[in-house]
């Protein structure tokens, strides 16, 4: 074997002795046990496709690449995230969605948000269509458990509910946010709307049950509960955790936002900083029960977040201050790199390098075909995937990777105007080298990486390519903006549920398994 100086005969004695677990242990595992005795065979030697791990899918919301300290940051303290980044292979240029429904739509189908008819956050705009197959479903068709634990944020009413889009076990709020309240569908439940964060009421598998707690410590403790029930079965497992801290209302336990206080913080910018530090801690407690069950060998852990960073600015000795930014000038909400460029990443013990960053232009769109590629599940029959499987370059870091384009828009235009004339505001259109703003603006990225100059006059066949996939995105997209003449509804989903379940059956307290 290239690159190590081994014992023949001595690696096949090594081998022989494992064939008899091929019996007892699927394909993953005993690559992963083999791996351990002769180094660098299971990278070399093996096929990721169909191995069956068991993912975890960790995405916050509204944190971005300032906002941890592995990534630069000098006042937020995440160790176990810091640890996690040392441990993963790294994807440097990863994107999503400006904002969170539309990034929760691609990962779920694999192709942008709006082929979906989800264009905003709110008034049904959020809905995904459908007709859509999602990730879940695929997972679940192929022997996968699949949970959700945390922010849904695809539509309140009940066809669209993660239950019935191919989840087995939810744990979810409404809405895009624990307590909003639209006048739309999109609401939560009443009694989050008055107590934000702590104590909530979440809809389990259907049913609302009280917690207690702060939110994102609830929405662990309802994942780790749900793998330590999974782990000693043969089925592998699909978990997706979203809490949505650390979005706003800025609310963060005492022990986590008075560090931030004391630093003469003001009280949103101290309870920010204290949801991420939770969320850190959180990230600790999973990461090491995962070790604790024997679970990091046979699971692909992925952390990333939802969109650019939000609480770019904050208040300190109450003057306004910047906050750490990696650099963008830009972040949620925009069609700048700092809008779409996140954090991304992936453990998997034995199995990737650790520390190795890779510089390959991906997106939250190559999700369902990696997932799908690694469980060897189907892929929808109506060819409605735009992303691509990473497998390549998780198998091999330094492969080739064909230049493509992704597209952005922020989408939000006024509900019942004519998307047409929206269709160059807030929008981009990104290669591997550059990213074309507004349909005016130019950057080099590898030469620019904070867009500080515009080079539009420095490259016109570049330009005209860029433009004329645009355009030819756009004529093809526009048809499945399904959402946008959909009449709001009068009542909000979550509200009837909730009022109907009180009277008929009461709301019971959740009981939190024994972890």
């Amino acid at each position: 074997m290239a690159g190590f100086d081994l014992d023949e005969e001595l690696v096949e004695d090594r081998i022989l002795n494992f064939k008899v677990m091929m019996k007892q242990l699927n394909l993953c595992c005993f690559l992963t046990s083999l791996a351990l005795l002769t180094p660098g065979l299971l990278l070399e030697g093996s096929e990721l496709k169909g191995s069956r791990p068991n993912i975890i899918l960790v995405m916050t919301d509204d944190q971005g690449k300032g906002d941890l300290s592995c990534l630069g940051n000098k006042i937020l303290k995440t160790p176990h995230l810091d640890r996690l980044h040392a441990l993963s292979t790294r994807f440097r240029d990863f994107h999503v969605s400006p904002t969170c429904a539309p990034t929760r739509s691609a990962i779920m189908t694999g192709r942008h948000e709006f082929k979906n008819g989800v264009t905003h956050t709110i008034l049904e705009r959020e809905r995904m269509t459908l007709k859509a197959t999602t990730l879940a479903e695929s997972l679940r068709d192929a022997g996968y458990a699949t949970g959700i634990f945390g922010k849904w944020h695809l539509g309140d009413e009940e066809p669209y509910q993660p239950h019935n889009r191919g989840f087995t076990e939810t744990f979810i709020h409404g809405a895009g946010g624990i307590g909003q309240s639209y006048p739309c569908s999109c609401g939560d439940a009443p009694p989050n709307q008055k107590n934000r964060y702590f104590d909530n009421t979440i809809r389990h598998n259907g049913k609302f049950v009280q917690t207690k707690g702060f939110c994102t410590d609830v929405f662990f403790d309802a994942a780790l509960g749900w793998i330590k029930s999974k782990n000693n079965s043969d089925q592998p497992f699909f978990v997706y955790i979203t809490p949505n801290a650390p979005h706003g209302p800025m609310i963060a336990p005492d022990q986590y936002k008075n560090r931030f206080l004391n630093l003469g913080f003001d009280e949103k910018s101290s309870g920010r900083m204290g949801m991420i530090e939770n969320i850190d801690d959180n990230m600790g407690r999973l990461t090491s029960k995962l070790k604790e069950w024997d679970l990091e060998e046979t699971t692909l852990l992925i952390f990333m977040t939802d969109n650019g960073q939000a609480g770019r600015t904050g208040k300190k000795n109450g003057k306004t201050v910047s906050l750490d930014s990696s650099g963008f000038k830009t972040g949620k909400g925009s069609p700048y790199e700092g809008g779409t460029r996140v954090p991304s990443f992936w453990r998997w013990k034995g199995v990737l390098p650790e520390g190795k960053d890779m510089d390959a232009l991906t997106a939250h769109i190559d999700l369902f075909p990696t997932f799908a590629a690694l469980a060897n599940s189907a892929l929808p029959e109506d060819n409605q995937i735009r992303g691509r499987s990473l497998l390549p370059l998780l198998k091999n870091p330094d492969t080739s990777w064909e230049d493509r384009f992704l597209f952005v828009h922020q989408g939000r235009w006024k509900k019942g105007t004519d998307p047409d004339k929206s269709k160059y505001k807030s929008c981009a259109v990104r290669t591997e080298r550059f990213r074309l703003v507004n349909n005016r603006e130019l950057y080099d990225i590898n030469a620019d990486p904070f867009e500080q100059h515009n080079v539009i006059i420095n490259h016109p066949e570049v330009v005209a390519k860029m433009r004329k996939a645009y355009d030819t995105w756009w004529t093809e997209t526009l048809p499945l903006m399904v959402n946008e003449k959909t009449p709001n509804s009068p009542t909000r989903p979550f509200d009837l549920l909730y009022e109907n379940q009180l009277r008929e059956t009461g709301i019971p307290l959740w009981n939190k398994s024994g972890l």
